[in-house]
């Protein structure tokens, strides 16, 4: 679903609320803006996370950083490994000790 207002008025809003000054409050701007100050609250959590999202996106890792998570993810995929083989195993055991069909035990 669209969102009611073009994104151009929301960046707008959300420019002047991140850069108010000391005093103006979200629902003065709000207000202004002719929104509710709920969903002006909304847009500048939603700039915030997409601003986290772009740092996140963008950051690099040290040699250091990418050597310990490729080792990290080695670990992963031979844990994975380990635990396959333990699960076929443990479901091979549980079968073999099954009495058969036609067991005469009292």
């Amino acid at each position: 679903m669209a969102s009611p207002y073009p994104k151009e008025f929301r960046d707008d809003a959300v420019r002047v609320a991140e850069n108010r000054e000391p005093g103006v409050t979200i629902e003065q701007i709000a207000k202004d803006f002719g929104v509710h100050p709920m969903t002006l609250q909304k847009w500048l959590q939603r700039a915030r996370m997409e601003r986290d999202e772009n740092a996140t996106s963008t950051a690099v890792l040290s040699s250091a950083q990418a050597d310990q998570l490729g080792e990290a993810n080695r670990r992963i995929r031979l844990l994975e490994q380990e635990n396959e083989v333990l699960r076929r195993a443990a479901a091979y055991l549980s079968q073999a000790h099954l009495p058969s069909k036609g067991s005469t035990r009292s």
